[in-house]
């Protein structure tokens, strides 16, 4: 009798979009609950009663179910004996409770995300990092309890990090980091006869009196680390972590408002390693150091430096002379000339993706000129540019969001896909009818159409 061929219990796990139905709770390996349809309204009462019936489940993502309660996580961790990866982000109603519990059974955790899950204290944080050995993803952004403690028990315990994100974590300062080792052979401090040494300042807090970590490992796995709007952290902070992460790729410090030209000195040290550095909004930075930072580390393809206001027309010089440059934002680096555009047309060839908003002093001829020679630009931002308020140009502009008032919509100037197309057609027209004006003595008038006859 011939055997029919039926998949194995393997091929026929599923992922799936949804809830699974009764047919499928034991098939299902990855449940991803990321987008619903609207209309669609998941309940923790069935997500509970899924999770007490699914034991394959290896991904869960639950980004889209706000109403997530301890109860189903709970109820995940003990019948879910190979979950490797879960997304809690935005569940703001999961507590320490659901995260000791996922620590506590052992799971062989790979990553985890509990962004903006705001009841998350200290000891939940740390009992993944010490029990959940193969994790190596971490999100905990937007956790407003998150202290010091927590973060340097990851930095010990977790060695296998590739990725690790704490943006906008507001009780964080350097004493969370690695810090750079000090030689205790250093030669003590010798006072004059009858000098009376000066008592210690009393501490602010028990935090204050924490001394620096000090660690004997590199963490020479982490690649992405993700620090913006982290308001305490300071340049000693920067150089201990480059010190400790020798091999950082994707580094984001937007925000970090205490940061000078001496953390883009640390930030150096990374050298080809670093492709993706984000410094929106640190103001204190100059163009010394990103002159310092585009030589030492030329395989950056991703900048930011939007709101950088004392950067010039230098910064953009170097950035542009970067080969594998791809996306480049300069958001109201108000000093900025035609000079830098002219230099990214020069140089800058392969960009893809370029942000010059409310950089005011740029004509539109230079942009005309950056449209001929950047044939890979893909989107093009020069929201708030007076010269491109001119006729004829905001139509190739991408809609603007529904909720701007009249006012921005009229300022709002972002060009993508056809679009880019479009407006470098549009300039090339012109300046071909701006050429035969000239030629023929006639005066040149500005039009909104892309006819080429002069009348």
């Amino acid at each position: 009798m011939l055997s029919v061929n039926r998949p194995s219990f393997h091929e026929d796990m599923m992922r799936l979009e949804r809830l699974p139905t009764e047919d499928e709770v034991r098939r299902v390996r990855h449940l991803v609950l990321q987008e619903l349809d609207s209309g669609t309204v998941v309940t923790d009462d069935e997500l509970a009663a899924v999770f007490s019936k699914c034991p394959h489940l290896e991904t869960v993502i639950l980004s889209a179910i706000p109403a997530t309660t301890d109860r189903s996580i709970v109820l995940l961790a003990a019948n879910a004996g190979n979950l490797q990866g879960i997304d809690l982000s935005g569940c703001h109603q999961v507590t320490d409770v659901a995260v000791f519990e996922l620590a506590a059974k052992s799971l062989p955790l790979q990553w985890i995300q509990l962004n903006g899950v705001v009841g998350l204290t200290d000891p939940s944080i740390t009992a993944l990092a010490k029990t959940c050995s193969r994790l190596t993803v971490m999100e905990l952004c937007d956790l407003p309890l998150l202290s010091v403690l927590s973060v340097r028990d990851i930095f010990t315990f977790s060695r296998k990090l590739r990725t690790l994100r704490l943006a906008r974590c507001p009780l964080l300062t350097d004493k969370a980091f690695p810090a750079v080792s000090v030689s205790r052979s250093a030669t003590p401090v010798v006072y004059p006869q009858g000098y009376e040494k000066p008592l210690p300042p009393r501490p602010v807090s028990w935090l204050d009196e924490l001394p620096p970590l000090s660690l004997r490992h590199t963490a020479d796995n982490l690649r992405i680390l993700d620090l913006s709007f982290i308001g305490g952290l300071t340049d000693a902070a920067i150089e201990g972590i480059v010190s400790h992460a020798p091999k950082i790729q994707h580094l984001r410090l937007s925000g970090c408002k205490l940061l000078t030209d001496r953390s883009l000195e640390s930030i150096c040290k990374l050298g080809h390693h670093l492709d993706v550095l984000m410094l929106a909004h640190v103001s204190n930075i100059t163009d010394s150091g990103v002159v310092k930072l585009a030589r030492a580390c030329t395989n950056l393809r991703c900048v930011d430096v939007g709101f950088c206001r004392n950067l010039t027309d230098m910064s953009v010089f170097c950035l542009a002379e970067l080969r594998g440059i791809r996306r480049l934002s300069l958001v109201r680096v108000h000093k900025l000339t035609d000079i830098a555009v002219f230099a990214l047309a020069e140089h800058a060839v392969d960009l893809e993706r370029l942000n010059l908003s409310y950089c005011d002093r740029l004509t539109l001829e230079a942009t005309h000129l950056l449209l001929r020679r950047l044939v890979r630009l893909q989107n093009l931002s020069a929201t708030g540019i007076p010269s491109f308020t001119r006729k004829g140009v905001h139509r190739f502009a991408d809609p603007a969001p529904a909720d701007y008032d009249a006012d921005q919509q009229a300022a709002y100037h972002v060009f993508s896909g056809e679009g880019v197309s479009g407006l470098r057609k549009f300039l090339n027209k012109e300046e071909e009818r701006w050429r035969e004006s000239e030629k023929r003595n006639i005066p040149f008038a500005a039009r909104s159409d892309d006819g080429l006859d002069l009348y």
